[in-house]
């Protein structure tokens, strides 16, 4: 019989579909068990059979390949809502660690940069990527420069699945990183659904605060449909993914230089620099600070959104090595 939600068992068939769903291929019970023994949870090859059963039956898992497992779409969703109460604050946590962990060298080119991963199929992505053309081509990213995977391959901590192309878009926290490393650090308040009108930021209409969340506002927003990137792109009106960070005011010369070197390279991002002390799209800023509006990085996977196509995206999914990126105009 299976055991209630919340139960110690409960929580262990959640730790081996987490297992599953970090693996690309198949894996088998002396796979898994020794995985989980990296994340403090001891069962048995014999225990995880037992498991796998309940996770076969409940349509969460699926046999493949020889005595091996893989997770299914609804033990992929299982796993994030079941998460979600351990991960109150998580995306300020992803954030700030994305942006220690970033080690992009503007003057030398090397390193790596934040990335958010987006799940699209493969015979859609060609209309995607013309949906996003005019986004990028408006600048309303953090970089032109992508990425893409196949299936099976890993862009960040995503695996593509089977059928599907991954495409990795610049995270903003990766600006952020540049500018820890140069001796400035980053407030992270909130992302939003920014207004536009005459190319000119307005005001953000819906935000969501960073350490109040579970799941990266941008996804929220996008799959919401609460943007109009596409419109903005041809008319310079409309909403779109933003996000408001907060600075020491006498950096704000080292954030000018430094984003200033990273535009040469490609990756922009920042919209909007306010004066110390005072609002900036009609958010307060606190005394001896300077606002941020930052553009979304999946500003153009909403545009493609907008246009029809199904699309998952999996912000701030890891790191990607500067070498692997390339300018959107070459796909």
């Amino acid at each position: 019989m299976d055991q209630p939600v919340g139960t110690d068992a409960e929580n262990k068939l959640i730790a081996i579909l987490k297992v599953l769903s970090e693996s690309s291929e198949p894996l088998g019970s002396i796979t898994i068990a020794r995985l989980l023994e990296h994340d403090g949870v001891f069962l048995s090859e014999r225990a995880v059979r037992y498991h796998l059963r309940i996770t076969d039956e409940r349509g969460f898992t699926q046999p493949g390949g020889r005595d091996g497992r893989m997770i299914t779409p609804l033990g992929r969703q299982e796993v994030k809502e079941a998460l979600v109460p351990q991960q109150l604050g998580l995306v300020r946590d992803k954030l700030e660690l994305l942006a220690y962990q970033t080690t992009f060298d503007p003057e030398k080119r090397t390193g790596l940069l934040a990335i958010n991963t987006s799940i699209i199929d493969r015979d859609r992505f060609k209309k995607a990527l013309s949906a996003m053309k005019d986004a990028f081509k408006a600048g309303l990213c953090a970089s032109e420069l992508v990425a893409t995977a196949n299936e099976g391959e890993k862009l960040g901590s995503v695996v593509v699945p089977e059928g599907k192309i991954g495409f990795a878009t610049i995270c903003g926290a990766s600006i952020n990183g540049v500018l820890l490393k140069a001796g400035v650090p980053t407030e992270f308040r909130f992302g939003g659904v920014l207004e536009i009108r005459d190319s000119r930021p307005r005001r953000f209409v819906a935000i969501t605060e960073y350490a109040g969340t579970s799941t990266d506002p941008s996804e929220q927003f996008i799959q919401a449909k609460m943007t109009s990137v596409g419109l903005v792109s041809r008319t310079g009106s409309g909403k779109i993914l933003g996000a408001f960070r907060t600075i020491p005011a006498l950096a704000r010369e080292v954030v000018e230089e430094k984003t200033a070197r990273l535009k040469e390279i490609g990756i922009g991002g920042i919209y909007a620099l306010g004066n110390t002390s005072e609002p900036l799209c009609q958010i307060p800023v606190a005394m001896n600070r300077v606002g941020v509006v930052q553009l979304g990085g999946l500003n153009p996977v909403a545009a493609a959104v907008e246009a029809g196509v199904e699309i998952e995206n999996i912000a701030e999914s890891g790191l990607i090595d500067f070498e692997q990126l390339h300018s959107f105009r070459e796909l």
